[in-house]
């Protein structure tokens, strides 16, 4: 019948892995949601334009210190909130891969497996 499947214990580390598998993605459902909270900030100009970013890189505040502004230095400004933007959202980056990596760990996988986001 079921020769050289080694019986039905296969069947129990099937159901290991896909009870594993399940977790993993429940798992990761839950850090979907939470990564919209959890929060990052960036800066440019020594901390004179910040931006903060969720972990899934939506810009949420844009804080601009009055004493750039100065029109003959419309670049300067706008270079520096550009710059502040990608700063945030570099750092929600590496945070939620972060966040992943703890949770690949915990399931025993290698912690800078990358996973679908």
């Amino acid at each position: 019948m079921l020769k050289g499947l080694g019986g039905l214990g296969g069947l129990g580390d099937m159901g290991k892995m896909m009870k594993a598998a399940q977790e993993m993605q429940q798992k990761m459902a839950e850090l979907q949601e939470e990564m919209h909270a959890m929060t990052v900030e960036g800066e440019s100009g020594a901390g004179l334009v910040k931006a903060v970013c969720s972990c899934k890189g939506e810009l949420k505040s844009l804080d601009i210190d009055p004493s750039i502004f100065n029109a003959d230095d419309k670049e300067v400004v706008e270079d520096l909130i550009l710059a502040a933007i990608k700063d945030a959202q570099g750092k929600a980056s590496a945070k939620a891969q972060e966040e992943m990596g703890k949770i690949t760990e915990s399931m025993g996988l290698p912690k800078d497996m990358k996973l679908p986001f």
